[in-house]
């Protein structure tokens, strides 16, 4: 008798730098059995990010990388890539990680590690998106996961979610609206990339 084939889960780091809401839907996709990833360690910049406090909830190991206590960004981003080595990372999540990274980090993980930006790339690169997009008369707006370049959310994209901006909207709400669909297309981009990734042993 033939029984349900074991899926198999590419090994997930997920670096955060706040509350982790994205953290969050990762987590929870995570917990479905037929979900094609599993997260074995999240790292923040921040001591007391609220995200650490999710994976402690759910028993998933928590490293505190802080750019303050290292004397370069190359030393903070060569700790970070020591961790990612020690848990045989195969994908690697920006999820609300407020640090801009270097060729250091992102060469040896080109192709294996994405980012979630607040708009529909290419339009609104970098902060204030929301307020970007009201400003522009944009009709819609939403969410990109795309891989990490050495251009700032210049990476091929993944997907997107989009949105549409009502006419009476503030840039609170309209972010609150993106968060959702934030939180569908994480684990949605996961298993997309899960399926393309060589089998490790």
């Amino acid at each position: 008798m033939g029984g349900v084939t074991p899926v198999h889960k590419i090994s997930l780091a997920v670096l955060i730098s706040g509350r982790g809401s994205n953290l969050q839907s990762i987590i929870d996709a995570c917990r479905i059995d037929n979900f094609p990833a599993e997260i074995k360690i999240v790292i923040s910049n921040i001591e007391d990010a609220y995200g650490l406090v999710r994976a402690q909830n759910f028993n998933i190991p928590i490293r505190v990388v802080s750019h303050k206590g290292c004397s370069s960004k190359a030393e903070f981003e060569q700790r970070i890539l020591s961790i990612l080595d020690e848990f045989k990372i195969d994908l690697v999540c920006l999820a609300g990680f407020m640090r801009i990274l270097s060729p250091t980090l992102i060469a040896p993980w080109e192709g294996r590690i994405i980012n979630i930006h607040p708009s529909l790339l290419p339009k609104h690169k970098g902060l204030h998106t929301h307020e970007r997009a009201l400003e522009d008369g944009d009709t819609e707006s939403g969410c990109t996961i795309h891989y990490v370049t050495s251009g700032v959310d210049e990476g091929d994209i993944i997907l997107q979610k989009s949105v549409a901006i009502l006419p009476d909207d503030t840039p609170d709400a309209l972010a609150a609206r993106v968060l959702e669909q934030e939180h569908i297309a994480y684990p949605e981009a996961i298993r997309l990339i899960a399926s393309t990734l060589p089998k490790s042993t």
